[in-house]
C-alpha cells in the first residue's frame, strides 16, 4: 500500500492487514481472473471476505473523502472496494454538495472501479442515483467506452431505474451494449433484462422479440432465466416471434 498516508488510512490499512487471510487472497485472485490476459490481470488481494468489509464500512463511514481517495487508489482489490461501501454509505448520508464530490471523485477515478464487483456495488448508488433527475447523457458516453468496467457501469447504474419501475433508460443503454464482446457485459445486460422483466414481463418482451436472435447467448439465457419453461425453450429455439413478425402475421 503507499507508503505517504494520511493517519487515518495507515490505521484502516494496518487493520486491512490484519484482517487479510493467504488462503482467501489465494482463491479471490483466481475468483476474479487475476492472471495473465484475463480481466482482472494483476490485482491484488489480501484475503477479506465482503461482509467484514460492508462491517468495516460502517465503523468508517465518516471518513474524509481525501481519506477515501488513498484508499480507492490502492493496488489491493479489498482497499479498493472498502472506500467504495464507504462513499456508497457517505452518498446515501450526504447533502447536495457532498454527494456532487462524491459523485465527481468516483467519475474522476472510473479506472480504479476495475472489477464486477467494484461496479456492481456502487453504480447504481451513485451514479444511478445522482442522475436519477439529470441529465443521462454520460451513460451513453460510458457505453461506448473501451473499457468494460465504464460499459459495465453504464448499465448497472440503470439498476436504481429499475427499481424504482422505470425502464427506459436500462433498455436504451442495453440496445446499445447488445453486441458488445465481452461476457462481463453480456451477463449484466441479461441480469438487467431479467429484472426488467420481474416487474413487467411485457415490457422486456417487447424489447426481446425483436432482438433476441442478435443478442449473445448468455445474454438471452440471463434475461429469460425466469420466464415459463415453455417460453424460455422458444426463445432459445429462436422460435419466438419479433414484433414485427408478429403484426404482418395478424395484417395477412
Amino acid at each position: 500500500m503507499p507508503e505517504k498516508t494520511s493517519p487515518a488510512v495507515a490505521a484502516i490499512e494496518n487493520e486491512l492487514r490484519g484482517l487479510g487471510d493467504p488462503e482467501v487472497a489465494a482463491f479471490l485472485a483466481r475468483f476474479f481472473k487475476t492472471g495473465p490476459g484475463e480481466y482482472g490481470e494483476g490485482d491484488r488481494f489480501l484475503g477479506i471476505r465482503v461482509p467484514v468489509l460492508r462491517k468495516l464500512a460502517r465503523k468508517h463511514q465518516s471518513l474524509d473523502l481525501s481519506d477515501c481517495h488513498e484508499l480507492l487508489v490502492s493496488p489491493y482489490h479489498e482497499a479498493r472496494l472498502l472506500a467504495l461501501l464507504i462513499l456508497v454509505l457517505a452518498y446515501d448520508r450526504g447533502d447536495e454538495e457532498r454527494r456532487a464530490a462524491i459523485y465527481r471523485l468516483y467519475l474522476d477515478h472510473l479506472a480504479y472501479v476495475n472489477n464486477w464487483d467494484l461496479v456492481d456495488c456502487s453504480a447504481e448508488h451513485i451514479v444511478g442515483r445522482h442522475l436519477e433527475n439529470a441529465d443521462k447523457t454520460i451513460l451513453s458516453e460510458l457505453a461506448r467506452s473501451r473499457s468494460v468496467w465504464e460499459r459495465r457501469i453504464a448499465i448497472m447504474a440503470t439498476f436504481r431505474y429499475v427499481k424504482a419501475g422505470s425502464f427506459e433508460e436500462t433498455l436504451r443503454i442495453a440496445d446499445m451494449l447488445l453486441q458488445d464482446p465481452h461476457d462481463l457485459i453480456h451477463k449484466a445486460v441479461g441480469w438487467m433484462l431479467r429484472e426488467v422483466g420481474k416487474r413487467d414481463r411485457a415490457a422486456a418482451e417487447a424489447f426481446l422479440r425483436p432482438r433476441y436472435r442478435r443478442m449473445p447467448r448468455t445474454m438471452l439465457r440471463y434475461a429469460i432465466e425466469r420466464y415459463p419453461e415453455e417460453l424460455r425453450q422458444r426463445y432459445l429455439r429462436g422460435e419466438v416471434e419479433s414484433g414485427s413478425e408478429a403484426a404482418a402475421g395478424a395484417s395477412s
